[in-house]
């Protein structure tokens, strides 16, 4: 057995091997905290293996030491920093400001994408209140321990906006960089709104739902729009739109063998209507998701405008044409604030997916509000290793992430609701 299921760190029942097993199956293996309970709990008994077994709620401590420990470790100070922030939010009032940091040096080379583990937590933030003034005196404090950033990448919140430009107006050396994927679901919103077609489109959609969803041919049944940033997951629909057409037109056996012709006609026919539409809006959305994919893989550098510009070759419809020329104009624009020899950043891609991953790892307690597992944002980030661990649980006793929470996070609506109800009804 590795070393490491030997050590035990200061004061931890537990040795350190299996904290890390612990919280590698739910960061890695994509194990909710209970699943991971009970995997400890199994494996020995197949295995020959002894040792204890913790509860789940004694992982879900590990997890947030870690995430604690990572947020609030000493940061390197440096000038080339890169910031990528953004709020999230779930029930109730309350916003949580994340900041994610990586230094320049440190960008991975052209052709990959920035990954959760390349970042550091440099701030976790939950607030009641989100205007520019408060988000400029946090930017600033942030600063105060990582030195003034050579970049901040944002998406276009007014609160972030607004409070990047005062930040910017006592530090221009700091870049403000728009996030590629909202500004292409910006530009994609005003053009599929101007177009009619595409709110007709969507209406017939919501209807095939409804009519395929609880029958035989439910197997073709177009996928769910989001309510909220429903112009970044455009490209999905449209696809479907194309390719069931194309099944309607071929009628393969694999298709017949679940719902008739006749059936599929009635439901699906009206998709011949949008032939020309779903054709024209498929070109935009590749147009769309070569930008993005460019960007958030190259970063912006001097340059990069023209590089872009032959990724593919001059789009045939004028809505393409449009978005295309779009794009290039805001990219180099984007661009021309990396210096000489220098590449930025351009996608908060990452920090879209660790909200993601933070939503995963909450479950169902994702609609009740924020609480303690908001530390987990910090252990998704970063390198975990064994060391790491170690060094968490002895440097951050269950005390610390107690006062985290009470003093960042107050009252829940966990705490809340328990408190209400605690009385129980009214006589």
């Amino acid at each position: 057995m590795p070393a490491v299921w030997q050590q035990q760190a200061r004061g931890q029942h537990y040795s350190t091997g299996l904290a890390w097993l612990f919280i590698m199956l739910v960061l890695q293996a994509g194990v909710s905290l209970r699943g991971a309970g009970r995997v400890l709990a199994v494996v020995p008994l197949h295995l020959g293996l002894t040792w204890p077994q913790p509860d789940w709620t004694t992982g879900r401590l590990w997890l947030m030491r870690v995430g604690y420990y990572k947020l609030t470790r000493p940061k390197e100070r440096a000038d080339d920093w890169a910031w990528f922030i953004d709020h999230s939010c779930q029930i109730g009032s309350q916003k949580c400001l994340v900041i994610l940091g990586l230094r320049l040096r440190d960008l991975p080379p052209p052709g990959e994408c920035v990954r959760l583990g390349h970042l550091e937590p440099l701030e976790v933030l939950p607030v009641s209140s989100s205007t520019q003034t408060e988000v400029d005196q946090q930017l600033e404090a942030v600063a105060q321990r990582t030195g003034l950033p050579r970049v901040i990448v944002r998406d276009d919140g007014g609160d972030l906006r607004g409070g990047v430009a005062r930040f910017r107006a006592r530090h221009p050396q700091t870049s403000d960089i728009y996030d590629i994927k909202h500004k292409v679901a910006c530009l994609l919103r005003g053009l599929l709104e101007a177009d009619e077609r595409w709110g007709e489109f969507g209406r017939r959609v919501g209807a095939a739902r409804c009519q395929l969803q609880q029958t035989e041919a439910a197997f073709l049944v177009p996928p769910s729009q989001r309510q909220k940033a429903r112009y970044m997951n455009v490209a999905e629909l449209v696809r479907w739109g194309r390719e069931t057409l194309g099944l309607l037109e071929q009628k393969p056996a694999a298709v017949l063998a679940g719902v008739s012709a006749e059936r599929l006609e009635s439901k699906l026919g009206w998709l011949r209507d949008y032939r020309a539409a779903l054709a024209e809006w498929s070109e935009v959305m590749t147009v769309a998701t070569t930008a993005e994919d460019f960007v958030r893989r190259q970063g912006l550098y001097a340059g990069v405008a023209a590089a872009l510009a032959r990724q593919r070759s001059r789009p045939c419809a004028a809505s393409a044409r449009q978005l295309w020329k779009a794009l290039l104009v805001h990219v180099a624009s984007q661009a021309a604030q990396a210096r000489a020899g220098e590449r930025l950043p351009g996608s908060t891609e990452a920090l879209e997916s660790c909200f993601g991953r933070l939503k995963q790892l909450e479950k169902e307690q994702s609609r009740s509000g924020f609480t303690g597992l908001l530390l987990g944002v910090g252990a998704l980030v970063a390198e975990t290793t064994s060391a790491v661990v170690e060094a968490a649980l002895e440097q951050c006793p269950v005390k610390k992430v107690w006062r985290w929470c009470k003093e960042k996070l107050g009252a829940t609506v966990q705490s809340q609701r328990r408190t209400a109800y605690a009385a129980g009804p009214a006589q």
